[in-house]
């Protein structure tokens, strides 16, 4: 029985510790919304925001990839620039074959070309995805 006592006492004090509370869900949210709205808001502020909050920010810049207008895929694209997360390199494939604005593609090969020109975590992930770009277009698998 006393257990019991420790117990309460042990949780007691854990409901006295600060919560946790990562508000950068929010914030990239916010940020995203920016890049992506129609009105012709200055993206710089809100990519410097992404390009502080790091790779958190790459999984919610892919979602709203399928979803954003070429404007705003163009804005999406130069935060995964500033973000410069090797991982990245998936997505810019994928938009660089797949997406139906010439734009979308020629943006998404630039920053691929120019971080294979690199000498960083983000020069070979590049260049295997150029290659990969090349031989989807080779072989018709294309937008």
């Amino acid at each position: 029985m006393r257990l019991r006592p420790l117990i309460f006492v042990g949780l007691a004090a854990l409901s006295t510790l600060p919560a946790c509370d990562d508000r950068s869900y929010r914030q990239i949210g916010a940020a995203i919304d920016v890049l992506t709205a129609k009105v012709r808001d200055l993206p710089g502020p809100a990519i410097e925001r992404l390009r502080k909050i790091g790779r958190r920010a790459v999984p919610q810049i892919e979602t709203a990839m399928h979803t954003a207008s070429p404007h705003g895929k163009l804005n999406l694209i130069a935060a995964l620039d500033a973000i410069g997360e090797p991982e990245s390199t998936a997505i810019l494939q994928h938009f660089a074959v797949y997406d139906a604005s010439t734009q979308v593609r020629e943006a998404c090969e630039k920053v691929l070309a120019k971080w294979a020109a690199g000498n960083d975590g983000r020069t070979k992930p590049a260049k295997l995805a150029i290659a990969r770009i090349a031989e989807k277009r080779r072989l018709g698998q294309t937008e």
